[in-house]
C-alpha cells in the first residue's frame, strides 16, 4: 500500500484558543499532528486507498522556526521520500515563515527526492476557530500530493497552489493569505480536483548540497532593510558585531525600488564586502526583483526574482555547503 506521510510542525493549523470565535488570541502547535488528522472529516475518502502516517517533527509557532528544525524537516523528507512505498510528503506548517520553509526544501531536497511531491500547507485560523480552514487545505493538500502530475515542492492554501519560488503571504488576516505574484499560481484545487494553471518547473535543478554536520549550527545571515533616511547604522552595527566575534557571514538589503540602498549604506555594504561578508540585494517591493542593467556592473550579488527572505535563504544554504 501505498503512503503519504504527514510531518508536524506545528503553527497556527495546529492551534487552540480560549473560544471559537478568537481567531487571533490562540497559541499556536497545541495540537498533534496525529489529532489534527483524525479530527478531519471525509480525509479517508480523499486518500484513496492511500494509507496516511503522522509524525511529529517539531510543535512550534513558525515565527520560532530556525536551523535546526529546518535541518530536521531536510532529513526526514529524504528518508521518507527515499522509500520506495512513499507517495508523497505532507507538512503542516504556520504561515509566517512558510515561504521560508518551502523555498529551503527546494533549494535543500536532492533532485532524486523532489521527484515525488513536497506538500506544504497551514491555516490562517486555530484548530478550536468556529470555521477553521486548515482541514479544508489538508484536504486539498492531499489531493495535490497524489495528482500524478506532481513532483518538487509546493504550498497548497485556501484552494490555490503555489510553487516553492513565488509563494508570499501577502496578508496578516485573511484566510487567502497567499499569492505567487507576477507568477500567478500553479492551479487550483476545486472539490477534490486538480485544474492546472501552468506546468510544473523542473525539480531539483537548484539544489545545494548541504552536509549533515552543516545543519547543526546555521550560518549567521542578517537582514537590513533600505528606507528613507536609513544611513549606514544597522550595517555598522552588524560589523562590529562580527568584530567581537559574532561572525556575520552574510547581509541580505531589501532594498528601496530596484534594490538601491543609499549612500551611507552604500559606504558600509562596502566595507562589509571587504570584510569577508557576503552582500546580496533584495527589493522590498511587493512585486518584481532586482534587475541589472547590461552596462556597468554593481558591488554586490543579487538573485534574480527572489524577495529577501528567500535570498536570504539561499544566501545561508550556499554559505552551509
Amino acid at each position: 500500500m501505498k503512503k503519504v506521510v504527514v510531518l508536524g510542525t506545528g503553527g497556527t493549523i495546529a492551534g487552540r484558543a480560549q473560544s471559537g470565535s478568537d481567531n487571533v488570541g490562540y497559541k499556536a502547535g497545541e495540537v498533534g499532528v496525529a489529532d489534527l488528522l483524525a479530527s478531519i472529516p471525509g480525509i479517508q475518502e480523499r486518500l484513496q486507498g492511500t494509507q496516511l502516517v503522522a509524525e511529529q517533527v517539531a510543535q512550534i509557532d513558525s515565527k520560532d522556526m530556525d536551523w535546526a528544525v529546518w535541518g530536521q524537516l531536510v532529513q526526514r523528507c529524504e528518508a521518507h521520500l527515499a522509500d520506495a512505498d512513499v507517495a508523497a510528503v505532507l507538512v503542516t506548517h504556520g504561515t509566517d515563515t512558510l515561504e521560508e520553509t518551502a523555498y529551503l526544501l527546494h533549494l535543500a531536497l536532492t533532485a532524486k527526492a523532489l521527484r515525488k511531491p513536497v506538500v506544504l500547507t497551514c491555516a490562517m485560523r486555530p484548530a478550536t476557530a468556529l470555521t477553521p480552514d486548515g482541514p479544508q487545505n489538508v484536504l486539498d493538500a492531499i489531493s495535490v500530493a497524489l495528482h500524478p502530475a506532481s513532483h518538487g515542492v509546493m504550498v497548497v492554501c485556501a484552494g490555490a497552489v503555489h510553487a516553492a519560488t513565488h509563494v508570499q503571504k501577502r496578508c496578516s488576516y485573511r484566510v487567502d493569505a497567499f499569492d505567487s505574484g507576477d507568477a500567478g499560481p500553479l492551479g487550483w484545487v476545486e472539490e477534490g480536483q486538480v485544474r492546472w494553471c501552468h506546468a510544473l518547473p523542473p525539480a531539483g535543478a537548484e539544489h545545494i548540497a548541504v552536509a549533515a554536520p552543516r545543519w547543526l549550527q546555521a550560518p549567521r545571515v542578517d537582514m537590513v532593510m533600505n528606507y528613507a533616511s536609513a544611513g549606514a547604522y544597522v550595517v555598522e552595527a552588524l560589523l562590529e558585531a562580527q568584530a567581537n566575534g559574532s561572525q556575520v557571514q552574510g547581509i541580505v538589503v531589501a532594498g528601496t525600488g530596484n534594490g538601491t540602498v543609499n549612500d551611507a549604506m552604500q559606504q558600509s555594504l562596502l566595507k562589509a564586502v571587504e570584510q569577508g561578508v557576503r552582500v546580496v540585494l533584495a527589493s522590498r517591493c511587493a512585486l518584481g526583483g532586482v534587475v541589472r542593467s547590461a552596462i556597468g556592473e554593481s558591488p554586490f550579488a543579487h538573485y534574480p526574482g527572489l524577495s529577501a527572505v528567500k535570498a536570504r535563504v539561499r544566501l545561508m544554504l550556499e554559505l552551509a555547503a
